[in-house]
């Protein structure tokens, strides 16, 4: 909650409206590409759910806090960064997501390293987690509201909708 308050809140060195630069990801489809594999928790069943905050209201960065099922259906926290490689206009961006996905100490995520390839990381080196770097194109409807498709390596398909404040 300490990470989330000071995402959200913290001071920037501009005259914005501090709930102008947080948006929030939901509504996430994920599909399992490569490898394949069905019996994964996948399509809408991931339950994803991020806020995301630029660290100013000219940044190409933000800070991405958030919570869903991985593929083995154990509770994540997700904590990264997101960055907008390049703007082509004003509705369409191609961004990237690098962020830590695992257990954290708080109970909802103590699973996530539990099983699949965040049990075999938590088997060398004491905590389940797996580095996500996930790379797509956002297109904004709106100031407000927009959709991405793109890639979590190796080959998750991912399509999620933003909304921004």
């Amino acid at each position: 909650m300490t990470i989330l308050s000071f995402c959200l809140f913290s001071p920037v060195p501009t005259f914005a409206n501090p709930f102008d630069l947080v948006s929030m990801n939901t509504g996430s489809f994920i599909y399992h590409a490569f490898p394949q594999d069905d019996d994964a928790t996948q399509y809408f069943d991931n339950h994803y759910f991020s806020i995301e905050r630029k660290l100013s209201a000219e940044s190409d960065l933000s800070l991405v806090a958030g919570t869903f099922l991985n593929s083995q259906d154990n509770r994540c926290i997700i904590l990264g960064a997101r960055k907008d490689w390049h703007r082509f206009n004003d509705k369409l961006v191609f961004k990237g997501v690098y962020a830590y996905v695992g257990e954290f100490f708080f109970e909802p995520f103590e699973n996530c390293g539990d099983d699949g390839f965040y049990k075999t990381v938590k088997d060398e080196i004491g905590i389940g987690f797996a580095p996500y770097l996930y790379h797509a194109v956002q297109y904004n409807f709106t100031d407000y509201f927009g959709v991405e498709g793109g890639l979590i390596l190796p080959g998750l398909v991912v399509m999620s909708v933003q909304w921004s404040f």
